[in-house]
């Protein structure tokens, strides 16, 4: 895949997610209330950080990347991320996303979502895409709905790595025919 690749949208650039945003991705990787209802998060230390965009890094390079990170800029300033990540089959598409707790509320992750799933679907014939929450996380559940994708489960058994306790989780879910409609 490209590394110079952009997908634009009408605030935001979309471009593959590497070590020049280390900083700016440390801010709101290593942030314990943003991230406290995440799976994979916080980043404990800047080379934790460093270590996770090294390996996106990688994967961009692989000629049928089985994930897909992306730095969401506005304004060429680094505001989150926001990924999917393929399947075996490579028809499933779970999406994800993070921003920089300064750039909450103003619909950027959806606009960054919305537009890595017409990528997905265009360039990757992806056609079901799939994205989980913490059942206490509003924010991302208020993301998936904008987006059009449909609660379809509730289940126990997630670990959020800034906590101790097990947690409940929901699982959203769309069919590629159902985008745009």
């Amino acid at each position: 895949m490209e590394l110079t690749m952009k997908i634009k949208t009408n605030r935001l650039i979309l471009c593959p997610l590497g070590t020049e945003y280390l900083e700016t991705t440390h801010v709101y990787a290593s942030d314990i209330e943003n991230t406290k209802y995440m799976v994979h998060m916080p980043k404990e230390t800047l080379d934790e950080t460093r270590e996770f965009l090294i390996a996106c890094e990688k994967e961009w390079q692989q000629p049928e990347p089985l994930f897909y990170e992306f730095a969401i800029l506005m304004n060429k300033i680094h505001i989150g991320a926001v990924s999917i990540y393929l399947n075996e089959k490579r028809d499933t598409a779970e999406l994800g996303w993070i921003l920089n707790p300064a750039y909450h509320n103003c619909g950027y992750g959806s606009e960054a979502a919305a537009a890595v799933m017409n990528f997905a679907k265009e360039r990757l014939n992806i056609c079901h895409f799939v994205a989980y929450c913490d059942t206490e996380n509003a924010a991302s559940r208020k993301v998936m709905k904008k987006l059009g994708l449909l609660q379809t489960s509730c289940s126990g058994g997630r670990q959020n790595r800034g906590s101790s306790e097990e947690r409940q989780e929901y699982m959203y879910e769309m069919y590629a025919e159902s985008i745009g409609e």
